[in-house]
């Protein structure tokens, strides 16, 4: 039981990273242009060139908010150096989704598809669960999911090295 539990693992995470691999955001069906809060549409297409993460949150999402306290102290150690975030927020009322940017003191590129779980950016990543974030290299492949913490800091640093 727990070596077909190891191997079912073991698969699930070869395929996780293989996909991960293989996605980049050029691809027509994970395409993403949504608004900020000023109503300006945004691709995330057009950050090819920087290394991205790519963040799906929302305000009411306990770790998302967690999270950002980590990445503000990431955005600040490496936008200089080429790196960006692009957060999606699922929040279906702008006025919460704002009010978090600004309590969390979040100053990356932030949009809204304000149909929670159901919105197409989520459906399109296939996004399960809050936070999930998505490292993307200058060339716009996948090269990591769901990534955090000194692994996130050390996988960013290695690209901008790139």
């Amino acid at each position: 039981m727990i070596k077909s539990t190891i191997t079912a693992f073991l698969l699930l995470f070869l395929v996780t990273v293989t996909e991960a691999q293989v996605a980049n955001i050029g691809d027509p069906r994970l395409k993403i242009e949504l608004p900020d809060a000023s109503g300006k549409k945004i691709a995330l297409s057009s950050l090819k060139g920087k290394v991205v993460l790519l963040d799906f949150w929302a305000s009411w999402c306990m770790p998302c908010r967690s999270a950002n306290k980590q990445l503000v102290k990431l955005y600040a150690k490496y936008k200089a150096k080429g790196f960006e975030i692009y957060s999606v927020s699922v929040d279906e009322d702008k006025n919460d989704w704002l009010k978090a940017v600004r309590k969390d003191k979040i100053t990356w590129l932030q949009v809204n598809d304000p149909a929670n779980l159901e919105a197409d950016a989520i459906q399109r990543w296939q996004v399960n669960a809050l936070p999930t974030v998505f490292l993307i290299n200058k060339k716009g492949d996948v090269v990591a999911i769901d990534i955090e913490g000194k692994e996130l800091d050390n996988e960013v640093a290695r690209l901008l090295a790139e």
